[in-house]
């Protein structure tokens, strides 16, 4: 973000300090995962530019809580356009996540891990149906005993 030029508003001023860990979206998945019996480690860096919000070792599964604005989820993206003076920065900014957002995925799957995305939406309509979805996925991940 070296020489652009942000336009400092007021109306931005709640997207200051804005928690990157610990999310409340990341919590409640986390408790899900912990009630569901699932052991989890947090903030694994396994690779430089790859370290996901939740990293479960057993199943080697790399889980990824991605913010609907940060991270530009589709089905918000009207929801979340953003308008004024830094309008293109605030674009440029989105899609710099979501390539950096597809480069782990690619390191993270290349290092032997199934990397696993999933919109802060989907854990806030229903944290269970993304429960069932990362328990289908660990059992696949699973091989025969």
């Amino acid at each position: 973000m070296g020489g652009e030029n942000w336009v400092s508003r007021p109306s931005s001023r709640h997207l200051r300090g804005r928690r990157t860990t610990d999310t409340e979206p990341e919590i409640l998945l986390r408790r899900a995962l912990h009630a569901a019996g699932f052991r989890y480690r947090l903030h694994v860096k396994l690779a430089a530019a790859c370290t996901p919000d939740i990293v479960l070792p057993k199943y080697r599964m790399a889980v990824f809580v991605d913010g609907d604005f940060w991270h530009g989820c589709p089905q918000h993206a009207r929801r979340s356009e953003v308008r004024g003076p830094n309008e293109n920065l605030w674009r440029q900014k989105v899609e710099r996540n979501r390539e950096r957002d597809r480069r782990a995925v690619e390191l993270a799957e290349g290092l032997g891990w199934k990397a696993v995305r999933v919109w802060e939406c989907e854990i806030r309509n229903d944290v269970e149906v993304v429960l069932k979805r990362l328990g289908k996925i660990a059992a696949s991940q699973v091989g025969p005993a």
